[in-house]
């Protein structure tokens, strides 16, 4: 191998850790399986989004959510179980505030549990808006999904509400990344109106399949978004949900995507 293929394979693998790098040290995301994350902030805000920390595919999930001592902000994307999850629990816990729209806030509060003075005006809104939060530090805007949302009371499944439109959310950190995450949903033409809203550095995208889009679909969201990183959330938690990353980074290479895969470890921390 000559000199001059040895330095664009070191260019390449260079460019490629740029995206991470940029914002290095400064915000914490950690991925706690299915489409459960944790957020802190520079100033060490914590966000949790979708916490179904005790999904099959968390091994550590008991633990893990035992471990949850501080939590600011809980969004949830819809009202189906496996994005509520253990919102509820945490909520009791830490006195976390709940970001949702205006119809999912007030099901989970009538139908799931969730405190009714850990809502209000400040932390809910509907798609369109932005709200402002933790001190001026955090920015959201809620985005659309094409999924549904019902909420389910904890006597069981039969007891099945409402629970509003489904959405992803924008989070705009002050001194950090803007993370996009689209929440259950198929690919949508209005995916290109986000960036020029403001510009992607990461995007949690759902590739499962099935209940949502799958990998050749995902990867023609992430062209519409063009964000610097995308990292697959939403998979092999259940045996119906076949989309992988290995499949996803191929439909990603297909389309000459220049966004970076970032496969996150169930319990993986990142910095950014």
């Amino acid at each position: 191998m000559n000199l001059f293929v040895l330095f664009r394979r070191f260019c390449l693998v260079l460019l490629l850790s740029l995206p991470l790098a940029a914002f290095a040290g400064q915000t914490e995301l950690t991925w706690y399986g299915h489409a459960a994350f944790r957020i802190v902030t520079p100033k060490g805000h914590v966000l949790l989004i979708d916490p179904w920390i005790t999904n099959p595919a968390n091994k550590n999930g008991q633990a893990d959510l035992a471990s949850i001592d501080k939590a600011d902000l809980i969004l949830v994307t819809h009202g189906h179980f496996d994005h509520v999850g253990d919102s509820v629990a945490i909520a009791k816990k830490t006195g976390a505030h709940l970001v949702a729209t205006f119809d999912l806030g007030q099901a989970m509060v009538q139908y799931a549990g969730f405190p009714k003075d850990q809502i209000g005006f400040d932390t809910m809104g509907n798609f369109g808006g932005v709200i402002t939060v933790l001190d001026g530090e955090v920015k959201i805007a809620f985005i659309p999904a094409i999924h549904s949302s019902t909420v389910t009371e904890p006597a069981g499944q039969k007891n099945v509400h409402e629970g509003g439109n489904p959405g992803g959310f924008l989070i705009m950190i002050k001194n950090g990344p803007t993370i996009y995450d689209t929440g259950d949903t198929d690919a949508f033409g209005d995916m290109k109106l986000v960036p020029k809203f403001h510009k992607v550095d990461v995007m949690l995208a759902c590739i499962g399949d099935h209940f949502t889009m799958g990998p050749d679909r995902a990867a023609l969201a992430v062209q519409m978004v063009q964000p610097k990183i995308v990292i697959p959330m939403h998979y092999g938690t259940f045996p119906v949900l076949t989309g992988t990353p290995e499949a996803f980074g191929k439909a990603l290479k297909k389309l000459h995507s220049p966004a970076q895969m970032r496969v996150m470890k169930v319990d993986e921390t990142i910095k950014m």
